[in-house]
């Protein structure tokens, strides 16, 4: 009786007449009804990704969702919980960050009573496809973006950052390089070494990042911006923008520096080959405590088994 009527609402939930569908990575939202304030948007999510809610000040909106197929781990401030098909979880307000790790392909209803889709359609969306359009013009694949995000978010969740946190994380890989679309591409693919004045252009990017970023007006990528100004920081305070040292630095950004620099060293560019990966990680623990952040070294290198 349950799998029938289960069975019916997938009849009831066709996308095939959306509102609206954004594709992004696989993952595939589908806003299917809209009205007085009121969004019910079908969430398709691949193996291995993530999604988040989050509380934000001023919002008071029931939150439901509610698994057609597959599973997910629910990670929030108290542990985890898995749900499977039929789960179901809601809340009004939601008042602490979660994430839900997806463990196979899932698909889900998600309901909200206050309109929600513009932020995936909008700001999220449009400043990701940004990132990603500003790697390749670096020299690097479409997949740079989801590595770094992939591998902090691993490194993120070994260190137990609280369930917030990892979200921001999650962004905040994802676009730290964004500020490179105001650097001109003679400085980004120049093949040989940059002169003094074009270091100094080329430095600028994680400004431009988090101005980019805070002009979004966006809560969640405002909170990004002030890791994304600092992940080109060094534990021993030679990094840049501001010469931050030691706990100075963002936890999250000290996670982002070692992740980007691994991807870096094992990524051909215009101006030299890769490294193996045993090469890079030598490169990273010969700069323990001095670029990198020693606790997050320790943890990379402990995750070392599912690095690419």
């Amino acid at each position: 009786m349950q799998q029938d009527i289960l069975n019916t609402f997938r009849v009831s939930i066709s996308t095939e007449n959306a509102i609206e569908k954004i594709t992004y990575k696989n993952t595939v939202l589908s806003l299917l009804a809209s009205g007085d304030g009121t969004e019910v948007i079908h969430h398709k999510l691949p193996a291995g990704h993530r999604w988040a809610l989050n509380p934000e000040d001023g919002w008071n909106a029931l939150e439901f969702f509610y698994i057609l197929s597959g599973s997910l781990i629910w990670k929030h401030e108290d542990g985890e919980r898995k749900l499977v098909t039929g789960s179901s979880v809601s809340a009004q307000p939601v008042k602490e960050p979660a994430i839900f790790f997806a463990e196979e392909d899932t698909e889900f209803i998600y309901v909200s009573s206050q309109p929600v889709f513009h932020y995936y359609s909008k700001a999220v969306r449009d400043t990701m496809e940004l990132a990603v359009s500003v790697e390749k013009k670096d020299g690097y694949t479409s997949d740079h973006c989801q590595r770094i995000m992939k591998f902090s978010m691993l490194v993120g969740e070994k260190l137990n950052l609280p369930s917030h946190e990892l979200v921001v994380l999650n962004l905040a890989a994802f676009l730290h390089d964004v500020g490179k679309v105001n650097i001109s591409d003679s400085i980004l693919r120049k093949p040989s070494k940059l002169t003094d004045e074009e270091w100094l252009e080329m430095k600028k990017h994680p400004l431009y990042g988090y101005d980019l970023l805070m002009e979004t007006k966006f809560p969640l990528l405002e909170e990004a911006a002030k890791i994304v100004v600092q992940h080109h920081e060094r534990y021993d305070g030679k990094g840049y923008p501001y010469g931050l040292d030691g706990e100075k630095i963002h936890l999250a950004a000290a996670i982002i520096s070692v992740v980007d620099s691994y991807d870096a060293m094992t990524t051909d560019r215009v101006y030299r080959k890769r490294l193996s990966k045993e090469e890079a990680l030598q490169e990273i623990v010969a700069n323990k405590g001095k670029m990198y952040h020693p606790i997050v070294v320790d943890t990379f290198l402990s995750l070392s088994d599912k690095l690419n």
